[in-house]
């Protein structure tokens, strides 16, 4: 059945091939001119840079091989407090910016006191320094002597899950808006509670329409986990912080920030991709 239809395919005219040839030329001549202007362009950089003027105390301030091999152990092993940092956050911000979201869409009076209080607390969160949070739950909450003594990355995790989740929360919620209200009464009338309509029907919809943006969040956690160093707590940056004031050179500033890029980069490649794809999808047939 697949060869007979395979036997019956039009083979394309002369005119669309030659179509086809023309489009693989131009394809082929903009990566080669990309990738000559990528070059140029990377040369007179580079030649700006290393021939300038102070270039060589850069050098030695900077990249100084020696210095950031020596160190590279101990910031390597402070970025993987980092990952835990960022492990269980991004689990908190989850759990927390869901419970938000769900609570400035109830519907009814009755709910009014709660969505009054979600809605002023991603205005305060959101409108907060991440940094001062973490100085106000790092050094404030302590202060209370509430709970025993915890180490400074508890705190920066908590501080981390209360501004994230205020973020989170408001893409959360422009999903949750952004079903129409149709899917509700399809789901109501098929006998599902409230509740049920919300975690079957309205969520899984959400999550897909603000995939990109929740993918950009997480990105945008992953390098400031690094501000939990303020508190104390011994990470990749504090261990660059402690390296730099050892031996007077800044190049473990410069190997925790490779690290941090590196962390990052395979998910920033893959935030791009879905976004791509996911306008890709939506555009079909629509571009001109």
């Amino acid at each position: 059945m697949v060869s007979e239809d395979r036997a019956v395919r039009p083979t394309p005219s002369q005119v669309e091939l030659d179509r086809r040839t023309f489009r693989k030329k131009q394809d082929t001549r903009s990566i080669l001119i990309s990738i000559v202007s990528t070059l140029i362009f990377a040369a007179v950089l580079g030649f700006l840079v290393v021939g300038s003027p102070g270039w060589a105390v850069v050098q030695e301030k900077f990249f100084n091989f020696e210095i950031g091999a020596e160190f590279f152990p101990r910031i390597l092993k402070g970025l993987w407090l980092n990952v835990r940092v960022l492990f269980f956050a991004v689990i908190g911000v989850a759990i927390f910016g869901s419970l938000l979201a769900v609570a400035r869409t109830l519907k009814g009076s009755v709910f009014t006191p709660i969505r009054l209080l979600a809605a002023a607390y991603t205005d305060i969160f959101r409108g907060l320094p991440v940094i001062l949070v973490l100085y106000l739950v790092g050094y404030g909450i302590p202060g209370l002597q509430i709970l025993p003594r915890m180490p400074e990355a508890f705190w920066g995790t908590i501080a981390l899950i209360l501004c994230y989740s205020a973020y989170v929360s408001e893409v959360l919620r422009a999903g949750i808006e952004a079903i129409h209200p149709s899917q509700r009464m399809a789901a109501r009338s098929l006998g599902l509670t409230y509740y049920q309509t919300l975690r079957m029907v309205v969520f899984p919809q959400a999550i897909r329409k603000v995939t990109p943006a929740l993918m950009n969040d997480f990105v945008s956690m992953q390098k400031d986990v690094g501000l939990i160093s303020v508190l104390g707590a011994v990470d990749a940056i504090r261990a660059a912080q402690i390296a730099a004031a050892t031996t007077y050179n800044s190049t473990p500033y410069v190997v925790a920030g490779i690290l941090f890029i590196l962390f990052s980069w395979p998910f920033i490649r893959l935030t791009d991709w879905y976004t791509a794809r996911t306008q890709k999808r939506e555009q079909v047939g629509g571009l001109v």
